[in-house]
């Protein structure tokens, strides 16, 4: 539904079951931690769509249904909050850093309570990652800092993984990935990311384009813009199967990397098939 995207699932009840079904698929599939479902429930989309007013809802709703979700499989699933960029997707931010920085807190703050750490979810900036870790180190929570990657290894903001594990890196890190990144980039970046000293890994996406369309950089004066689904957009790789993905997954674990997930179109056979990598 426009901007919303897999917000429009905790807007409407009638979906909640369904996203526990999808989060069980997963932690059935052998998933040691799944993710709550706010990617898209950043407060600008919620202005665009006029549904601001759930902002706080549609964020602490989220996390209940994943904790449901793991209390109900009876497992020791870890819940990540997502923290998404706080603005477009797969763009640098370019707001003031402090407007930034409230946004991110203000999400964070909701979420806090419920999960066990929380997930930069796909950020492309440098800007980006300094305001978060500052809410972060403020709250005294874990991070799993997910850098969006492009095809020269670098976030869109020009710096490499190194330069922002050297400037920004804090107590609060727990690991470091590439996310929502294609395999091939995945690979590209498993040599630079073992030379970090911090535990690293992937989510992998499998949209049918190397390097993701910019979407929604969101103007405040166009918030009447629909948006595009990204699944229709972007299209999906149906040539990686389970084993296919098997094999990926272990040549990365071979470099070194101990994270090991899926993002846009992974699906729980995909997961099932490298939980034998543990």
């Amino acid at each position: 539904k426009g901007t919303l995207w897999s917000t429009s699932a905790i807007l409407d009840d009638k979906f909640h079951q369904l996203l526990i079904d999808v989060h069980r698929s997963f932690i059935n599939a052998g998933a040691d931690v799944i993710v709550t479902n706010n990617f898209s429930s950043r407060k600008i989309r919620l202005i665009q769509n006029k549904v601001e007013k759930k902002f706080k809802y549609v964020n602490k709703k989220a996390c209940e249904l994943a904790i449901k979700a793991r209390d109900i499989s009876k497992n020791n699933t870890l819940v990540a909050g997502s923290l998404p960029p706080q603005n477009g997707t797969y763009v640098v931010d370019d707001r003031d850093i402090k407007i930034i920085k409230k946004d991110f807190m203000e999400q964070a703050q909701i979420i806090k309570p419920y999960v066990d750490f929380f997930y930069l979810d796909v950020i492309t900036s440098a800007k980006e990652i300094e305001a978060a870790c500052e809410v972060i180190e403020k709250l005294n929570m874990p991070v799993l800092v997910g850098l969006h990657l492009k095809k020269n290894g670098k976030i869109a903001s020009g710096e490499t993984v190194s330069e922002i594990v050297k400037k920004y890196k804090t107590n609060n890190w727990i690991g470091l990935i590439g996310a929502c990144v294609s395999l091939e980039i995945i690979e590209r970046s498993a040599n630079e990311m073992s030379n970090l000293n911090i535990p690293f890994g992937f989510k992998a996406n499998l949209w049918n384009i190397e390097e993701p369309l910019p979407v929604h950089k969101f103007n405040r004066s166009k918030f009447n813009e629909v948006g595009k689904n990204p699944n229709d957009t972007m299209g999906k790789r149906e040539e990686i199967t389970n084993e296919v993905f098997y094999k990926f997954a272990k040549k990365i674990k071979e470099k070194g990397a101990s994270i090991l997930g899926g993002c846009c179109n992974i699906n729980p056979g995909h997961i099932k098939s490298i939980s034998s990598l543990k």
